[in-house]
């Protein structure tokens, strides 16, 4: 048996130039930079380690929303949350990143799962927008429902939806209009009150798509998320009680991001019991029912 890791020759480290780099409300950011070594090889899920400052040698691992393998660009969001972020917000187009990556292990799709079900919350969301992205690449196969919860202006302007969705209330019309282009049915959710969003959790607009499907189709459901953990736990939860398969990717603050450290590691189930489990490589993306049990 190869003891070698599956991580072990897929990241690359590269000096990548900032190609755009734009404010939003809330202290949001998307940044994109041209790395193309890791745009041809990034999947759903997987995350960059970024050194912010040259005089800052601690990482940060933010989350990839988009790539362009033919490009060569990688697109991220961010939230600035500390000092390593908000000298991240100061970079400007032209100056160059070292970045590390891709990182970790990926969301896998299945085709008897044509119904994906992608919650995002919060920074959560770009490793939704990377699924969408991987999904419509197999045209026809699979038809996503995606949700999109935030507490802070979305850094999107939000827009009508003209994709009709069984079970949501007809007030709640607001969606992202990239999913839109894309032919993909999204909805809107938070408690702030914005316009044409639900009014509520995440997983209580999810009720309402999942219980106005069928027996039969609810079996075609797959469901994968990212955001805050108390937010997965409710997306476990609900999958648990509905007996849907679930993948979510788990955010904890991490040192070297590469598995060296073992700074970021959560318990987990396994046939043999519970298991230490690092989030950089041996995740991000986990199956719920391993993380949650």
């Amino acid at each position: 048996m190869s003891n070698k890791k599956p991580h072990r020759g897929t990241i690359a480290a590269e000096s990548a130039e900032i190609i755009s780099h734009q404010g939003h409300q809330g202290d949001q950011y998307i940044l994109r930079v041209k790395a193309a070594k890791i745009a041809a090889k990034a999947k759903p899920g997987s995350f960059v380690h970024i050194q912010v400052d040259a005089q800052r040698p601690l990482r940060r691992p933010i989350s990839i929303m988009r790539v362009d393998a033919r490009a060569g660009w990688v697109e991220m969001l961010y939230k600035v949350l500390g000092e390593g972020t908000r000298l991240l917000a100061k970079r400007e187009v032209g100056e160059k990143l070292s970045i590390m990556g891709p990182i970790g292990r990926p969301f896998v799709p299945h085709m008897a799962r044509r119904r994906p079900l992608l919650i995002g919350g919060g920074v959560g969301m770009p490793p939704m927008i990377f699924v969408a992205d991987a999904l419509r690449e197999v045209a026809g196969a699979y038809e996503p429902f995606i949700i999109l919860g935030s507490e802070v202006p979305f850094p999107f302007k939000a827009e009508p939806s003209k994709i009709m969705v069984p079970g949501i209330p007809n007030e709640v019309i607001a969606a992202m209009p990239l999913l839109e282009d894309w032919g993909f049915a999204s909805r809107l959710a938070s408690l702030q009150g914005y316009a044409g969003c639900f009014e509520g959790y995440v997983t209580d607009l999810a009720r309402h798509w999942l219980d106005a499907l069928s027996e039969e189709q609810r079996k075609e459901v797959e469901i994968f998320s990212c955001g805050p953990h108390p937010m997965l736990e409710a997306v476990a939860k609900l999958a648990k009680e509905y007996h849907i398969p679930c993948q979510v990717s788990m955010e904890e603050f991490m040192a070297c991001g590469v598995g060296g450290c073992a700074g970021c590691v959560v318990e987990v189930q396994t046939d043999r019991g519970p298991a230490m489990k690092r989030v950089c490589v041996d995740g991000p993306v986990f199956d719920a029912r391993e993380v949650f049990a």
